[in-house]
């Protein structure tokens, strides 16, 4: 079915998942240049996640000449096949296996996906193991590609919801296990990186969204069901799934010794309690909320990514619009719910 089109450039909502997934990886001229000019093919480890799919889509029809690979263990049987009608190579692998490592093909390019976040509660030497043994198998095994790794804003500290977020030279010092092995994740990319040379960007993202999860639809899910939402982590950024993808892979032509990081979401600071508020509007709904605004957050000043990037094409009005109508008409979601208003750390 064809998009609607609003203001001649983005759809004014989606009919199903597939136009969703179309939308989102249609790539923009300025990611078509980065592509064309990076030597080599690019593959995507950890492909089967939340972004993983509409990444590889995305560099691939970015870059259609290049080989984009995507690996995974793909719990979900049907991912690889998916990923072959758009062109993309599936292969199978367990990341933590040293000689399975060892057999994936030697590319110019990598962008690192895995990693493990929720259950992480009560199994914490597997969360361990994930987010930081694995990229050191990873590492060695490629030190002569440029490496994007995805990490997180949680491993900031939080910060007061009146600034801009925290630049990526504040220290970080964050709640819970889980936040603190993203640290470990991080020291042992910029490890190999200074001991092998490896070129590599640590990308700091603070929750991407598509219509499916994320914090807009936890939200608007919460409005349109009539349950509570606790404000006390009262403050987010967010960012539209296909702009932080871009991003992401817009971030190799960027890769340094060592490796460096770059924060990624939305510039701006967005109220958990006027979101709720918008969503009940739209829906005509109520908004029920609990508890009080805290006065930090996690949140991140995005201005380096800008200066490299520009901003985000989509705007929060616009999600807010698409993620209502999504919801209302009571699409299809992930399941996978963000607990964005977690304080402790724990997952």
């Amino acid at each position: 079915m064809p998009l609607a089109q609003q203001n001649g450039a983005h759809p004014a909502s989606f009919a199903d998942e597939e136009s969703l997934e179309e939308f989102m990886t249609r790539p923009s001229q300025e990611l078509i240049d980065s592509l064309k000019a990076l030597d080599g093919d690019i593959m995507v480890l950890g492909v089967s996640g939340k972004m993983g799919p509409t990444l590889a889509r995305l560099a691939k029809r970015a870059a259609p000449g290049k080989n984009i690979i995507g690996v995974a263990r793909f719990s979900d049987p049907t991912m690889p096949d998916k990923l072959r009608s758009w062109g993309v190579q599936p292969i199978t692998c367990d990341l933590m296996d040293k000689d399975q490592l060892a057999q994936l093909p030697k590319v110019e390019n990598i962008i690192f996906m895995a990693g493990r976040k929720f259950g992480s509660a009560g199994a914490e030497s597997l969360t361990w193991a994930m987010n930081v043994l694995c990229p050191a198998m990873v590492a060695e095994t490629f030190p002569d590609a440029r490496i994007v790794a995805f990490s997180t804003a949680c491993v900031y500290p939080f910060v007061s919801v009146t600034s801009n977020g925290a630049t990526e030279d504040l220290k970080p010092n964050p709640p819970g296990e889980y936040a603190q092995s993203c640290i470990g994740r991080e020291r042992v990319f910029q490890y190999y990186s200074d001991k092998l040379n490896t070129p590599g960007c640590l990308l700091r993202l603070s929750y991407a969204i598509d219509l499916r999860y994320g914090v807009l639809f936890d939200v608007a899910d919460a409005v349109y069901r009539g349950n509570e939402i606790d404000v006390t982590m009262g403050h987010a950024n967010v960012i539209w799934q296909g702009d932080a993808n871009t991003q992401a892979l817009r971030a190799l032509q960027y890769c340094e010794v060592p490796s460096w990081p770059l924060n990624i979401s939305g510039s701006q600071v967005t109220s958990i309690r006027w979101l709720a508020e918008q969503f009940a509007s739209r829906m005509n709904k109520v908004a029920k909320i609990t508890g009080r605004e805290a006065s930090s957050a996690w949140l991140v000043d995005t201005a380096k990514a800008q200066s490299l990037f520009g901003q985000p094409t989509v705007s929060m009005d616009q999600m807010i619009d698409w993620v209502a109508d999504w919801v209302s008409h009571e699409q299809t979601n992930l399941g996978k719910p963000t607990h964005f208003e977690a304080r402790d750390g724990a997952y």
